[in-house]
């Protein structure tokens, strides 16, 4: 059955995909920019409208959820794990490393 999923990669495998099943995954990850993106509107003749809302986000900061996904990727084993801990000697507890925690369960396995 050909399905197309659309939300957070993690989550969605995580909860409706069963392992090893996968064909092909589009992955558009955030880049840590340190930016906020807005979704601009245009009038119907094109022209730009002047409303917009906030899209996201793509700032990263070290807090108790980046540590729990720190430690999810180090508890899983492997490369990916070392990688993580020698990452984190020597980046510290930083925003970076916030960034690398969140985005190395959703690019390798261990």
């Amino acid at each position: 059955m050909n399905r197309l999923y659309y939300g957070d990669n993690l989550d969605v495998m995580r909860r409706h995909v069963a392992d090893e099943s996968i064909d092909l995954v589009y992955l558009d990850p955030p880049f840590n920019s340190n930016a906020s993106y807005n979704v601009l509107f245009a009038e119907r003749d094109g022209t730009q409208a002047a409303s917009q809302i906030k899209a996201f986000e793509d700032t990263w900061r070290w807090d108790q959820g980046a540590a729990r996904s720190f430690q999810e990727v180090v508890e899983s084993g492997g490369r990916v794990s070392q990688a993580m801990q020698a990452f984190r000697i020597f980046l510290g507890d930083t925003d970076m490393l916030a960034y690398l925690a969140m985005m190395a369960p959703r690019l390798g396995a261990s």
